[in-house]
């Protein structure tokens, strides 16, 4: 055993038994974890063929991805599990995939 360690305030889950709630037809979100001004991490699940249907625009902070399994979309290229995006505060897109697609997403500011 490792002395010094602390668990005070470690959050843990697991987003498969976690309830899903709908974002978009064919869009479902799982919070993980949520933290102070809205600052969050959520699985987004893609049915085959889903589309968010609007512009998606981060007026309030970045917004970062890593797509789990799939190929995910964001309007300008398709993107394979493992890929790694980075959407910088102002940025926008239209989430979509043609196959479906699993993602982690993190809203580091809120």
């Amino acid at each position: 055993m490792i002395n010094g360690m602390n668990f005070e305030g470690v959050s843990i889950c697991n987003w498969r038994e976690i309830e899903a709630i709908e974002g978009a037809p064919g869009i479902t979100v799982r919070n993980l974890w949520t933290g102070d001004n809205n600052k969050r991490v959520d699985i987004y699940e893609f049915e085959p063929g889903a589309n968010y249907g609007a512009l998606d625009v981060h007026e309030d902070g970045p917004e970062q991805v890593y797509v789990l399994s799939g190929i995910f979309n964001d309007g300008r290229e398709d993107h394979q599990a493992g890929t790694f995006l980075h959407h910088p505060k102002g940025s926008a897109h239209v989430p979509q995939s043609k196959v479906g697609c699993t993602l982690l997403v993190m809203f580091p500011e809120g």
